[in-house]
């Protein structure tokens, strides 16, 4: 555990040199200076995964991996972390409404936690209406429940992704 500046009481957890954080000064301070990030919307049955380009400047959703195995899930991370160049995750956080932790904050927490043989840092970014806020977009451009169910996941780890990058941007 470990405090920073800009958030109090931040959870900072270092095993076996990898970072994992709830604090964006700690995280930006673990990375290059330049390098794609790949943002996770963690779920019970899928995890939505999106790219930012090299400059963190925008998000875009990329595809959604169909949860089974741990392992399975991990060689399918492993494989667009080394396609893409990622250097470090920005892994959704579930929070309730008031802030506090639920069983799924935990299942999130234990996946990043298990992310950690990656070797990159990890960013827990509060998630809260994430899913809600891409879904009104999406039946407000008027797509199909059906389509809407394939692109969901990684549409709103393109929403946290965003969220993370526009918060390591106003550190600059």
């Amino acid at each position: 555990m470990g405090e920073y500046p800009g958030r109090r009481n931040a959870e900072v957890v270092s095993i076996s040199g990898t970072l994992i954080t709830e604090d964006r000064v700690a995280f930006n301070a673990a990375l290059p200076d330049f390098g794609r990030l790949l943002g996770l919307d963690i779920g019970t049955k899928t995890v939505g995964l999106a790219l930012c380009d090299a400059g963190w400047s925008i998000a875009t959703a990329a595809e959604t991996v169909n949860r089974r195995k741990f392992s399975k899930d991990l060689e399918q991370i492993k494989k667009i972390v080394s396609e893409q160049n990622v250097v470090g995750l920005v892994a959704g956080l579930p929070l309730n409404l008031d802030g506090s932790q639920s069983k799924q904050t935990q299942a999130s927490k234990a996946f990043a936690q298990n992310l950690r043989v990656l070797g990159l840092p990890i960013l827990l970014w509060d998630e809260r209406w994430s899913t809600q806020a891409v879904e009104r977009d999406l039946i407000a451009s008027d797509v199909s429940r059906k389509k809407r169910g394939k692109v969901i996941d990684q549409m709103a780890a393109a929403y946290i992704l965003q969220g993370a990058i526009d918060g390591l941007a106003a550190l600059d």
